[in-house]
């Protein structure tokens, strides 16, 4: 399904000369022909594995950031993927690699219905990694490797970052033919609200020796492995008073991995709360009608977000709302046919999309501004049945 929608997020600040890398970037998306594309893409790979090897990765950041155009900040993280592919070769002659590897991990954790004291963390460490290493190998997750180990702390997002590749890969470089092991970043807990339900992404960091033209992206199939993984690394991250629910997605290189798990947050999030907030207008005045809008948003990733708000005509005053961020190389459009194909599995019938960028606050109440179906004008508004 595509979706035109407006970008809310604030555009690059105007800047002088273009450097290189956005420039290679910027010809591979006005390429005329597949070849010529495949051509530059490689070059932008040299290049940015250049970077990543000489301990730039931080710059690299501020390359998307400056990037003029959604499909050129598109192009230089496809680039960025490829480059760490690059850079995890072994040396001619080599047959056997060392991979760094991440497999994100999406924690829905709430403590008991109208708790008032906040419950305890969920210390993000894990009992048994063994346990987990066994799922992994008996059923082939990691491209068939049966040489690989698990760290036993689950991190954030933020820990393997584009400012972090280049020490990642240095540390990649450093394993490599001395068999499987792990780096040692620290556990993020996770916080759970009084009362309530969060989604949480972590990350279990791993590596493994894998032939060097294998391809760690044939794990994508996660049938075999993912509902015993999922209730294993529940039972470890048990805590009394508690319930814990991880969901994991395939092993994947870091920046493909950041990528995807980011994506599957967002996903469940909007998930969890269009399935609460359904039911909870569908046993109080009825069915439903959702609108879904751009905002312009101080506090979002990028200064701007998509909201989807449910609401019914018999209940003027009340609209549930949720805020769905947008990361640097996601299309507004892209995410906002992920909220409608979402709704439309949950039997909503009325989906609306506002036109426009709108802003972060009601200029009446101060409130999150989020849009009633009901007081839209019919003929103004587009709607998808």
């Amino acid at each position: 399904m595509s979706i035109e929608l407006a970008d809310p997020r604030d555009p690059p600040a105007p800047s002088g000369a273009r450097s290189a890398l956005i420039e290679l970037a910027a010809a591979s998306v006005a390429a005329m022909t597949a070849t010529r594309a495949e051509e530059i893409d490689a070059a932008l790979a040299r290049s940015l594995a250049d970077r990543l090897a000489s301990g730039q990765a931080l710059s690299l950041s501020e390359e998307i950031a400056a990037a003029p155009t959604l499909a050129i900040a598109r192009a230089l993280w496809r680039g960025l993927i490829t480059a760490w592919t690059v850079s995890s070769r072994p040396p001619a002659g080599e047959t056997v690699a060392a991979v760094l590897f991440a497999l994100p991990v999406v924690v829905v954790a709430g403590g008991a219905p109208g708790g008032d004291a906040a419950p305890p963390a969920i210390a993000g460490v894990l009992s048994d990694t063994e346990r987990l290493a066994a799922i992994l190998r008996e059923r082939r997750a990691l491209a068939g490797s049966q040489s690989f180990a698990l760290s036993n702390a689950l991190v954030a997002a933020d820990a393997i970052d584009i400012p972090h590749w280049s020490a990642l890969l240095s540390w990649q470089r450093l394993v490599a033919g001395a068999g499987p092991a792990v780096h040692d970043l620290p556990p993020t807990p996770i916080a759970v609200p009084p009362g309530g339900q969060g989604v949480h992404l972590r990350f279990l960091m791993g590596t493994a020796l894998l032939p060097a033209d294998a391809d760690l992206a044939a794990a994508a199939d996660v049938s075999g492995w993912a509902m015993p993984l999922a209730q294993e690394l529940a039972r470890q991250l048990a805590v009394p008073g508690l319930t814990v629910l991880a969901l994991p997605r395939p092993p994947a290189s870091p920046p493909a991995a950041l990528q995807h798990g980011r994506a599957a947050q967002r996903e469940v999030g909007a998930q969890l709360f269009a399935s609460n907030a359904i039911r909870k207008l569908r046993a109080s005045v009825g069915e439903p009608k959702a609108v879904i809008s751009a905002h312009r948003a101080a506090t979002a990733p990028g200064g701007g977000e998509l909201r989807l708000s449910l609401s019914s005509p018999f209940d003027l005053r009340q609209a549930e709302g949720f805020r769905c961020p947008l990361f640097p190389t996601d299309r507004a459009g892209d995410v906002a046919a992920m909220l409608v194909e979402l709704l439309r599995d949950c039997r909503v019938g009325d989906v609306r999309i506002m036109p426009g960028v709108h802003p972060d606050r009601d200029q009446q109440t101060g409130l999150t501004l989020l849009f009633k179906a009901d007081a839209l004008a019919q003929a103004e508004q587009p709607s998808l049945h």
